[in-house]
């Protein structure tokens, strides 16, 4: 219950924030330095797949949808729309991040944090 309550008052400040850094992304993303857009898009990429998705926050949609390819509909559909833009794009990212997810869940990152 503790956790639950501390999880509903951190988003009560963050999903404001995750709103205003939307909308800095997408200004970024025309006028700014491509750097910033690009690590904002990054975390982005993260959250949805955390959220949406139930992956690992450390992991891309993209890599996740590699890991549950021959499982799940939408990793397909992730894939063959990835591939439209470049070819074995979630596979490349899940060789690239898939070092991390066995780091974090050797170290436990994943397990609950507040008892």
């Amino acid at each position: 219950m503790k956790e639950r309550l501390a999880g509903f008052i951190l988003m009560c400040a963050v999903v404001p924030l995750a709103i205003l850094g939307y909308l800095i992304i997408c200004y970024v993303g025309f006028v700014g330095r491509v750097e910033r857009g690009r690590s904002g898009v990054r975390a982005l990429d993260h959250f949805v797949n955390a959220s949406v998705f139930n992956g690992y926050a450390w992991e891309s949609v993209s890599s996740h949808a590699w890991r549950e390819r021959n499982n799940r509909q939408w990793a397909k559909f992730v894939i063959w729309l990835t591939n439209k833009f470049q070819q074995d794009h979630c596979k490349r990212a899940n060789k690239r991040e898939q070092p991390l997810i066995d780091l974090m869940l050797q170290k436990g990152l994943h397990k609950q944090t507040m008892e």
